[in-house]
């Protein structure tokens, strides 16, 4: 698998490259592109939505690879073929819910891009398949929309959706950063679309985070290079630092109530990044490289930057920074197996305690020993000013992941681990492991196909109901008649009627029944058709909704 920081300085002789600064004067470059929407059922959403058309890229990258073992197929959704994830462990005590992520590659894509939900045995459950393997989904997951106007809440789907700066395709900014042009979904449980939310001051929507607060607003994060002479810290005179600013907005009106800027609090003389790193996309430093926000009880906000080595509490009120925990000036000492690096997704977490993925490899200073990927949560000490190991969750066989990956506490006192840069996901339960013994706790594990990837994976609870229908397709088979079903999206079908008929219109006899089998069912009936519709049924077999009619092939 290409790793992403080794990839930022591959080249391609010859490329034409299109200049950031060029970029950020151009009409009209920063304003997301509006055309009709890839569907979130089979084909079929009628919305009009932002950041459907990739940014456009210096090279194009390989085609995916949309047949074989590790792609799924479906004769009933012909136009879904999302990669095939294997199951590798899977005992008891997994929390409940779907897993949720978001598969791209840095090299070349085995299935479709998209926003994808699986099933513990790998299954699809819901695909929304992108149009360019230079479209990616990332921050999957479930959320809680609180309407304002209304009072009232909802589980909604949410993700980034943009374009990566991926090299060697994309170097006109650091690698990993969103190119113009992203914005945010929120989707019910429905599959339709709620919003789309945008950021401000000419800035870019961020992949790194998108959350929904209780109080009707989405905190994210977002970034612009910013032109800078950076001769003071060794780098060109006709620079820029990719700035990141922490924006919150109504999102009812999508208006803009809060920002914090990383430029006037953070020093980039403290960046772990060295400013060479630059020459190789087009002068921009990506010094900070901010990657996660959280909101702690008492309005204060938890800001990692993973080229700081450091995670930063901020006061919403002022801004100011009233501690740093790592990097150059770190408020804490730590203890042993407690330090990180180039760490993502920090989260506070009850007792004084916070969480992070501590990517831990790749790059380290001279003398620094090269550490395994794995979650990490920290005690800290506000007294004695010291970080100490309270557990970690290592990966069998060990994972180094250079960028990327997160650690989310389940109701049930688990832990879900997603390995950002090395294709697996996993739980655990509570009490963890230790380096070199990455299989003890483990409960579920799961491994991606090739170099396909994803930003951030999520354990969650979800309840989808369609509004679209379901799917059917009908073939002949020697004597008899196979016809495929299959609903993108729902979780409460449970079972399969297939009605059929000689004409359309005449389909008032059930001539098989069915569970479900995966994402869609196979069911053989000797009924010659040749007219054929599905219906799905929930657990106590009333039917939730039928098919169009299908006229049977072959």
């Amino acid at each position: 698998m290409a790793v992403m920081r080794e990839l930022r300085a591959r080249r391609v002789p010859g490329r034409t490259r299109r200049s950031v600064g060029a970029c950020m004067l151009a009409a009209g470059c920063l304003v997301a592109t509006c055309v009709p929407s890839v569907a979130a059922g089979p084909q079929r959403e009628a919305h009009r939505a932002c950041a459907t058309r990739p940014f456009p890229p210096s090279e194009n990258p390989p085609p995916p690879i949309l047949s074989g073992s590790n792609v799924w197929s479906f004769v009933s959704e012909p136009g879904l073929r999302p990669m095939r994830v294997t199951v590798t462990a899977q005992k008891p005590g997994t929390a409940p819910g779907q897993v949720f992520v978001g598969p791209f590659s840095a090299d070349q894509m085995i299935g479709q891009t998209g926003a994808l939900i699986n099933d513990n045995s790998g299954d699809p459950v819901w695909f929304r398949p992108l149009p360019s393997v230079n479209l990616q989904n990332a921050d999957v997951r479930v959320q809680t929309y609180y309407n304002a106007r209304t009072r009232r809440s909802q589980p909604v789907l949410t993700w980034w959706q943009g374009s990566l700066a991926l090299p060697p395709w994309y170097t006109n900014l650091p690698a990993g950063a969103p190119e113009p042009g992203g914005c945010y979904y929120i989707y019910d449980t429905h599959y339709r679309l709620l919003r789309t939310v945008f950021a401000h001051h000419g800035y870019f929507p961020d992949e790194h985070e998108f959350t929904l607060t209780r109080r009707g607003t989405a905190l994210f994060i977002a970034s612009r290079p910013v032109p800078m002479d950076l001769t003071r810290y060794g780098g060109p005179a006709n620079g820029a630092i990719l700035n990141s600013e922490i924006q919150e907005v109504d999102l009812a009106g999508g208006r803009l109530l809060y920002s914090w800027n990383a430029l006037d609090h953070l020093d980039p003389a403290d960046s772990e990044e060295p400013v060479s790193s630059a020459s190789s996309s087009d002068g921009v430093w990506d010094a900070f490289h901010i990657n996660s926000v959280d909101e702690g009880p008492g309005g204060q906000w938890l800001i990692s930057s993973r080229n700081m080595w450091a995670i930063y509490d901020v006061s919403k009120r002022s801004g100011r920074i009233r501690w740093q925990l790592g990097g150059k000036k770190s408020d804490f000492t730590f203890g042993p197996n407690a330090d990180f690096y180039w760490q993502h997704d920090a989260r506070f977490r009850p007792d004084n305690r916070i969480s992070m993925f501590d990517d831990g490899c790749c790059d380290l200073p001279d003398g620094a020993p090269e550490q395994q990927s794995h979650g990490l949560i920290l005690s800290l000490d506000f007294r004695s000013r010291r970080a100490t190991e309270f557990r970690t969750y290592y990966h069998q066989p060990p994972l180094e992941s250079p960028t990327q990956g997160n650690t989310q506490a389940l109701p049930n006192g688990n832990e879900f681990i997603g390995w950002g840069q090395s294709p697996y996901y996993s739980e655990y339960s509570a009490p963890g492991n230790t380096q070199g013994d990455g299989s003890r706790n483990l409960l579920y594990d799961a491994q991606l196909p090739g170099s396909d990837i994803s930003y951030r994976a999520f354990r969650n609870k979800w309840i989808g109901t369609p509004y679209y229908p379901p799917s059917a397709a009908a073939r002949a088979d020697g004597g008899h008649s196979v016809v495929y079903a299959s609903w993108n999206g729902s979780t409460q079908t449970r079972a399969w009627q297939v009605l059929a008929g000689p004409e359309p219109r005449s389909l008032s006899v059930v001539v098989a029944h069915a569970d479900r089998s995966g994402f869609e069912t196979a069911v053989t009936t000797d009924s010659p058709g040749p007219y054929f519709q599905v219906r799905a049924l929930d657990a106590a077999g009333r039917v939730l909704r039928a098919s169009t009619v299908v006229k049977r092939s072959g």
